[in-house]
């Protein structure tokens, strides 16, 4: 089975505001670099947008190791998901779950792969995650030309 190694991470500016994200997936030597912006947007959807992205580039089951600087993505796709589901997207205090469209698209990407999911600490010197953050950065920057 293949293994791939992927880096995501979101950016806003302004909570909402212009947003971009970005990933980096990497096979034995070969590195893609996707990104891309939505001009009104949170943070945590683009979080979930960069995942997104690059699992929709993987065109086969692979074994994947997904790293992100982002709680939200990696508790809610790991952990909180599954209550959501089981409550028909109700968090625990009976509110809508926000960004119910993007993590049921996850959900139904994360179900053709097998998928590892790693947190680190944001702008710690992380390489990968460094440059998936500059690429998140990159697409707001052109964004607002």
């Amino acid at each position: 089975m293949k293994k791939i190694s992927i880096f995501t991470d979101g950016a806003c500016r302004g909570n909402p505001g212009p947003g971009g994200w970005g990933a980096l997936l990497r096979y034995n030597q070969h590195e893609k670099k996707l990104y891309g912006a939505e001009s009104h947007t949170t943070n945590n959807r683009m979080e979930l947008t960069a995942a997104i992205k690059a699992l929709e580039n993987v065109q086969e089951f692979c074994h994947i190791e997904l790293t992100t600087d982002s709680e939200y993505l990696r508790k809610g796709i790991t952990e909180w998901i599954h209550k959501w589901k089981k409550n028909q997207w109700k968090t625990t205090n009976k509110g809508l779950v926000k960004n119910r469209d993007l993590w049921q698209t996850l959900d139904a990407l994360v179900q053709q792969h097998k998928i590892t999911w790693h947190w680190i600490k944001g702008h710690s010197n992380h390489p990968e995650n460094d440059l998936a953050d500059a690429l998140a950065n990159q697409a707001i920057d052109d964004l607002l030309k």
